[in-house]
């Protein structure tokens, strides 16, 4: 078969397809049509020599189809029967869909831009275990946003230093604390001494207010260690644990989700590492699209964009990746998103208003930069979820609470984004 046999524009697409939309730049010295059908080829069963003396009769209909083309945009669609990948193992279904295409020579850009996983192949995958609902359960946090802060410098302070920290937002309001994407086990703040003291600043912090409080230590390392972290957080009452999911790998991420089955421990993904499959608007992989295959593998909390803030990212994409990721889908459990970077109580009610109340807000600087310190920080984060709830403007709201006006008068003038 050569690379054109593989366009079929009368196909209709079967329920059973799993279905990937295509951007695609390639050499002037090729067709279009040579270009697409080499991406549908190339990822299933076809290759450069089109009279293998392999074949045999029948394969051809495990090739995938291209069976949409916009000439105007570069665009395609392909469709890849189900046969062509295995149930459950989601490397071999990316080494497929993301996988040589991208190396091809006559392919100067190749983006994949959405992917669409049937029901055959998605219910193979287990999807959270806890989820918004089972979130929302574990906190008692049912109407509002929660509230969350990453450790701020994100490398440098000393486990004793790094509880407090932890322990002054949890006392401020806030519900969740975790570490960042680079903290695992440093020399100057050692994973199991960070663990121990902050989860016990958190009972602490528990007992003080009367409120639920999560603890989300970052765990990434390779697979054996990540078990042994995830163990330790686990005996000394960690209800949570955090993986750089895409440095870790997703193998190494569905064999922690199953490893944490039954446990009642959810997993926070930090997408750490993803602007470079994603970044560039002509290359890689969306964040839509790495959005659909966590869920599936089971991520509780992921990042996915904030709109406002200091993080890059398309309005459109980013509301698309929230409301795919709140979707019912089949019997699978939803995973809230989490908008963070770059915010602070000033955008609280841009970021509901774009996205509703079914998410975490997530502020760094936002809280630890706080002119009265990270306690008055998670005040006014959670003054400014207040304010929104109970319809009163931010403005007049801070008139009767210190943290929020200081918070609004020092971070007024970093307001950006497309409210």
């Amino acid at each position: 078969m050569r690379y054109e046999d593989y366009i079929d524009e009368e196909y209709e697409p079967k329920e059973t397809d799993l279905l990937c939309k295509f951007r695609l730049e390639y050499d002037p010295s090729v067709s279009f049509e040579w270009a697409a059908g080499g991406i549908a080829a190339e990822s299933s069963i076809g290759t450069w020599d089109p009279n293998l003396s392999t074949m045999r009769k029948g394969i051809e209909k495990l090739g995938a189809k291209v069976y949409q083309l916009d000439r105007e945009s570069n665009r395609i669609w392909v469709a890849y029967p189900w046969k062509l990948f295995e149930p459950g193992n989601m490397p071999q279904i990316l080494s497929s869909v993301t996988g040589n295409i991208f190396g091809l020579e006559k392919l100067t850009r190749l983006r994949i831009l959405n992917v669409k996983i049937p029901e055959k192949i998605g219910k193979s995958f287990p999807g959270p275990q806890l989820g918004l609902s089972g979130i929302r359960e574990l906190t008692g946090v049912k109407k509002r946003p929660l509230l969350g802060t990453i450790v701020k410098p994100k490398l440098g302070l000393r486990d004793d230093k790094h509880s407090n920290v932890a322990y002054s937002a949890w006392i401020g309001g806030l519900d969740l604390v975790k570490d960042d994407e680079n903290l695992t086990d440093m020399t100057f703040n050692s994973f199991e001494k960070r663990v121990s003291k902050t989860l016990s600043k958190r009972d602490e912090a528990e007992e003080e207010t009367g409120e639920k409080k999560l603890y989300l230590p970052n765990i990434t390392a390779p697979l054996g260690e990540m078990k042994k972290r995830a163990d330790y957080v686990i005996e000394r009452g960690g209800e949570f644990v955090m993986i750089d999911i895409l440095t870790s790998g997703w193998s190494a991420l569905q064999e922690m989700r199953d490893y944490l089955d039954g446990r009642k421990v959810g997993i926070h993904a930090h997408r750490a590492q993803h602007a470079a499959y994603t970044r560039l608007q002509s290359h890689g992989i969306t964040m839509l699209s790495i959005a659909k295959f966590a869920r599936l593998v089971g991520v509780d909390n992921i990042h996915a964009g904030t709109v406002v803030g200091k993080m890059e990212g398309k309005k459109k994409e980013i509301v698309e990746i929230y409301d795919f990721l709140r979707s019912e889908l089949w019997d699978l459990r939803k995973t809230i998103p989490v908008a963070s970077g770059g915010l602070h109580p000033g955008l609280v009610d841009d970021l509901i208003d774009i996205f509703g109340m079914d998410l975490i807000i997530q502020a760094g600087g936002g809280v630890h930069g706080h002119p009265m310190g990270p306690k008055s920080g998670g005040k006014a984060m959670k003054q400014a979820v207040e304010a929104r709830i109970r319809g009163i403007d931010l403005q007049d709201y801070a008139d009767d609470h210190a943290e929020l006006e200081k918070a609004l008068e020092k971070y007024e003038s970093q307001n950006q984004g497309d409210r």
